[in-house]
C-alpha cells in the first residue's frame, strides 16, 4: 500500500515561531480519479463536458481504467518491484473516432511508456524512467469521484 507524505504550509508567527496553518495530504495512487491536465509537456485543451475529460482510475485490486477523451480503456498493472514503480499491462480500448483522438493517442502512448510516478499534493506525474527525471510524460490531477 502506498503511504503518502504530507505537504505542510508553515508561516512565521509574530513571536518568530513557526506555526503550521494547514496540512494537505498527498492523494493516494489507487481509488482516486486522476484527470489528465498535461501530456507531453502540453496542456490539455478544455473538453465539452466533464464526462469527456480524459482520466485514469487505478483500483485497489490493481486494475486500471479510464477515458482517453472519447474511448474507454481498461487493463492491469504490472507487478511493481520498487517503490514509485508503475507500469501498465497492455490496455484494451474501444475504437471510436472523435475530435479528441490526438489527445487520446498521446495519453495512451504516455501510459504505455510509464515506468514510474510521483505524487505531489493533488498531482500525479508519470515518468518514462525509474529515476523520475526530465519532463513528465503526463500530469494528472486528483478530482473527486463522480
Amino acid at each position: 500500500m502506498l503511504a503518502g507524505a504530507a505537504c505542510q504550509r508553515v508561516t512565521e508567527g509574530s513571536s518568530g515561531t513557526s506555526v503550521s496553518t494547514s496540512i494537505t495530504p498527498d492523494a493516494p495512487l489507487r481509488e482516486t480519479r486522476w484527470v489528465l491536465r498535461q501530456v507531453g509537456g502540453q496542456p490539455i485543451a478544455g473538453v465539452a463536458t466533464a464526462n469527456q475529460e480524459p482520466y485514469l482510475f487505478i483500483s485497489a485490486a490493481g486494475t486500471a481504467e479510464g477515458l482517453g477523451g472519447c474511448n474507454r480503456f481498461r487493463g492491469a498493472l504490472k507487478p511493481a518491484t520498487e517503490d514509485a514503480e508503475l507500469q501498465f499491462a497492455p490496455l484494451q480500448s474501444t475504437r471510436m473516432a472523435c475530435p479528441e483522438l490526438v489527445t487520446e493517442q498521446a495519453f495512451a502512448q504516455a501510459l504505455e511508456s510509464t515506468h514510474a510516478y510521483r505524487i505531489t499534493g493533488k498531482l500525479l506525474l508519470l515518468y518514462a524512467d525509474a529515476q523520475r527525471t526530465g519532463t513528465p510524460l503526463a500530469q494528472l490531477e486528483a478530482v473527486p469521484l463522480p
